[in-house]
């Protein structure tokens, strides 16, 4: 499980990456306004990458639930006018990996241009039918992410029969269309989608068992920073969430996540490399020495 972005790499099978988030937005439901202006935004990823990020994902439309009230949906020129300016700024200063997170082919592609290296896209290749054909013929990683329903209606029903086996179902489906359209096994990532169609207790068991995953033999990401239900379970507000955000990004590092999408990270990164300490021990050099870290 290695990926190769331009001069950097991102393994693994090493250790947990850290992805951070930059939402250029003026409504996303923790950040929503702070870096709509692009030099703000591209002074803030080059503090993330300070912070020991892997990579940034830079999003410019918002796919908060209605708990938060409703996100505006926003046309392919005013999501490009967000983020294409933020990415070139980004990439002329750094080498850090880039991914975009849209579900619109024409964003991807023309911050794919630009120098990102991934595309997110909560919608599985779904909501665009072109977006498959943008992301083979680059040759860039995929991550693909379970939604039931749109962020409009995801939060109506959140009732599973079986919310393990549906949604590895769906992941399994989308993997499988990804690489008969051209896709390259080694390039996909899937996300089990924390907050998109779940119950607070549904997230918790996701969380709980994400070894579910482990089958489709892709890189698994989790996104569950600052998310309601770990405010809600600890009965605070939304700017209280850090902690139970840290928590729940230690108990992702012991149940074999991959890639973490953070708010907070320095913070997280501290708290996986401890976490990881603990789960993947050092192997012991053969005359029994502790080997040091």
């Amino acid at each position: 499980m290695i990926w190769r972005l331009g001069d950097r790499v991102l393994d693994f099978r090493a250790r947990v990456q850290v992805m951070g988030i930059l939402n250029v937005t003026p409504d996303s439901f923790y950040d929503g306004g702070r870096y709509a202006d692009p030099g703000a935004a591209v002074e803030q990823a080059l503090r993330l990458v300070e912070e020991g990020a892997d990579l940034i994902d830079v999003g410019g439309e918002s796919s908060r639930p209605p708990v938060y009230g409703q996100a505006a949906t926003v046309p392919v020129a005013e999501e490009c006018r967000r983020v294409l300016p933020v990415i070139e700024g980004i990439r002329r200063q750094s080498p850090i990996p880039l991914s975009i997170d849209t579900v619109k082919a024409e964003v991807a592609a023309r911050a794919l241009d630009l120098g990102a290296d991934v595309v997110n896209d909560i919608s599985a290749l779904r909501d665009d039918p072109g977006m498959l054909a943008v992301v083979a013929a680059a040759g860039v990683p995929v991550i693909l992410m379970h939604r039931r329903g749109s962020p409009t209606t995801m939060q109506q029903d959140t009732h599973y029969d079986d919310l393990l086996a549906e949604v590895r179902r769906f992941l399994e489906e989308r993997v499988a269309v990804a690489r008969a359209g051209g896709v390259a096994e080694g390039r996909i990532a899937v996300d089990p989608g924390l907050g998109f169609g779940k119950s607070p207790e549904g997230n918790l068991q996701l969380v709980r068992e994400l070894g579910f995953l482990a089958p489709l033999d892709c890189p698994v990401l989790v996104g569950a920073s600052r998310k309601s239900f770990i405010w809600k379970t600890l009965g605070l507000s939304p700017a209280e969430g850090l902690e139970g955000s840290l928590a729940v990004a230690a108990l992702c590092v012991a149940g074999g996540a991959h890639l973490l999408r953070v708010h907070d990270v320095r913070a997280t990164v501290r708290v996986v490399r401890m976490a990881e300490a603990v789960v993947r021990p050092a192997p012991a050099p053969e005359d029994g020495r502790q080997v040091p870290r």
